[in-house]
C-alpha cells in the first residue's frame, strides 16, 4: 500500500488557515478504507483535539475501529467534522463534536466537562490540535502570532490535561502530538518549533507526575505529514518538494501515524510513559 503513496513533486497549491482537506492535491489518506481494527480500544472513551483533518481525523477512525467512543474538538471545519462522524458512526461507535477556540482556558474546560457529560469517564486525551505560520525573520513574528502559538499548543493542552486527569482510572493514557521539531528545529517555524520542543519536556514530565495515579503520558513526533497546514502555512517551493527531505523521499500520510496513537492508547502498552514516538519516513530522530 505505502509504495502507491505519491511523491513530490506535489501540484502547486495554496490555501487560508487552517486549510481543508477536501481541497488539497492529492487528498490525504487518513485510512478510511486501509485502517482494520482488532479490539484495541474497546468501550474506551477518547477526545482528541484537532480531530476534524489531518493526524487528528486518522486518529479517530482509527480509534473507532479499534472500539472507542470520541469526543472530537475542533476549532470551525464543520464540514471536514462531520465528514468524521460520519466514518465513526459507521463502525457503530459515538462521535460528539465540540467546535470552539481552545486557546481559552473557559472552553478547553467545557470540552471536558462535555465528554464527562457524554461518556461518564475520559481514557484517553490526545493534545493534538496545533497552530503554526511561517516567517523569514524573527522581526516579521508578531507579538500576537507568539502568544496565539503557545495558547493553542501548549496552554490548551495544560488546561486539558488538568481538567481531564480528575476523570481519568488508573489505564488511561494521555498523547501529545510534539514533532520532528521538537529537537531539530525548522527556523521558518521558530514559534511552533519551539512549542514543540516545550510539548516534548511537558511530556516527560507530565509522565513522572501522573506515574503514581496509573495514567501514562507519552507524545508522538511526525516528521513531514500531508495535512491541511501544509498547503494553508508553508511556502509554495516547500509545498511542492514537501517530504523529499527524507530517506522515504516523500510525506507522509496522516493514516500511516495511526498505529502509533493507538499503540500508546492500548492498555496493553502499560509500561511505556514518558516516551516520544518518532514517525519520521527514515530520518533519525536525535
Amino acid at each position: 500500500m505505502t509504495e502507491n503513496y505519491p511523491e513530490p513533486p506535489y501540484p502547486s497549491q495554496r490555501q487560508q488557515m487552517p486549510g481543508a482537506t477536501d481541497q488539497m492535491t492529492p487528498r490525504p489518506d487518513h485510512g478510511e478504507r486501509s485502517y482494520k481494527g482488532s479490539g484495541k480500544l474497546t468501550g474506551k472513551v477518547a477526545i482528541i483535539t484537532g480531530g476534524d483533518s489531518g493526524i487528528g481525523r486518522a486518529v479517530a477512525i482509527a480509534y473507532a475501529r479499534e472500539g472507542a467512543d470520541l469526543l472530537i474538538a475542533y476549532l470551525s471545519e464543520d464540514e471536514d467534522a462531520q465528514q468524521v462522524k460520519a466514518v465513526v458512526e459507521a463502525e457503530g461507535r459515538k462521535a460528539v463534536l465540540v467546535p470552539g477556540d481552545l486557546s481559552r482556558p473557559d472552553h478547553c474546560r467545557n470540552v471536558v466537562a462535555r465528554a464527562v457529560e457524554e461518556f461518564g469517564a475520559i481514557d484517553i486525551l490526545v493534545n493534538n490540535a496545533a497552530h503554526q505560520a511561517t516567517f523569514q525573520d524573527i522581526g516579521e513574528i508578531s507579538d500576537e502570532e507568539w502568544q496565539t502559538t503557545f495558547a493553542i499548543n501548549i496552554h490548551a493542552m495544560f488546561y486539558l490535561t488538568k481538567a481531564a486527569v480528575p476523570h481519568m482510572k488508573p489505564g488511561s493514557a494521555i498523547i501529545n502530538t510534539a514533532s520532528v521539531n521538537s529537537d531539530m528545529p525548522n527556523p521558518i517555524l521558530l514559534a511552533y518549533a519551539t512549542t514543540k520542543g516545550a510539548i516534548q519536556n511537558f511530556t516527560g514530565g507530565l509522565a513522572q507526575m501522573l506515574a503514581s495515579k496509573g495514567i501514562r503520558a507519552n507524545a508522538v513526533a511526525p516528521g513531514p505529514i500531508w495535512t491541511p497546514l501544509i498547503p494553508s502555512t508553508m511556502p509554495e517551493d516547500s509545498v511542492k518538494n514537501f517530504g523529499k527531505q527524507v530517506p522515504l523521499g516523500r510525506a507522509g500520510q496522516p493514516a500511516e501515524l495511526a498505529t502509533a496513537y493507538v499503540m500508546l492508547a492500548d492498555p496493553l502498552s502499560s509500561y511505556t510513559s514518558g516516551t516520544t514516538v518518532a514517525v519520521t519516513g527514515g530520518k533519525p530522530f536525535i
